[in-house]
């Protein structure tokens, strides 16, 4: 946890006060490449243990329950939030919708305003530094399937490798199933709650 918060840290003073041109250029060639590695450590990790496909085999129908639970709390956070911020409910859902991609989130809202497309990559990305911080402790004090219900979409690549951490391997499998089915959710759910709400 420590280490995970001193990284980001460190990354912002350098990425503040370096004015390198080889940093910006490369920045994302890294990025990517610390994710794959990262990515490859956990594959190796579920591969170690034999009985990842067979606890995933006993679980069935019921591994589509977690993303799907996923999806539900956060579109209801979403629409608590319509009530409570500044926003409309259609807008504060269409935010909620991102499940964590605030990549494609934002630019979907960004067609609708640049203030919905601001408000959606800062919403997600508040999400995954929040689950960065929480995992763990979610883990730990309440359970498995919930740290990776926190991750939402991210539990597939970039929050992976901590819930693999915080968690048994077998765990892993799951949290890679249900970011899979939240990714390819968010680019269905945001143009339909766009359409419903006619944002």
């Amino acid at each position: 946890m420590i280490g995970i918060c001193l990284s980001i840290f460190i990354g912002v003073i350098i990425g503040f006060f370096s004015n390198s041109s080889f940093l910006q250029m490369y920045s994302d060639s890294f990025i990517d490449l610390g994710l794959c590695l990262l990515l490859f450590f956990v594959g190796i990790d579920i591969g170690d243990n034999s009985s990842v496909l067979f606890n995933l085999k006993k679980l069935g129908k019921k591994i589509w329950f977690l993303p799907l639970t996923t999806i539900v709390g956060s579109l209801f956070g979403g629409f608590l939030g319509g009530l409570i911020l500044p926003l409309s409910v259609g807008e504060s859902l269409a935010v909620s919708s991102g499940l964590g991609w605030y990549s494609l989130s934002a630019i979907e809202l960004s067609k609708v305003s640049a203030e919905l497309g601001s408000i959606a990559f800062l919403s997600n990305v508040f999400r995954e530094v929040l689950a960065i911080l929480t995992i763990p402790i979610i883990a730990k004090r309440i359970g498995s399937f919930e740290s990776i219900s926190t991750a939402g979409a991210t539990a597939m690549d970039t929050l992976l490798p901590i819930i693999n951490k915080s968690n048994s391997s077998d765990i892993s499998i799951i949290s890679f199933f249900s970011g899979v089915v939240l990714t390819s959710s968010v680019p269905i759910l945001v143009p339909l709650i766009i359409a419903v709400f006619k944002l």
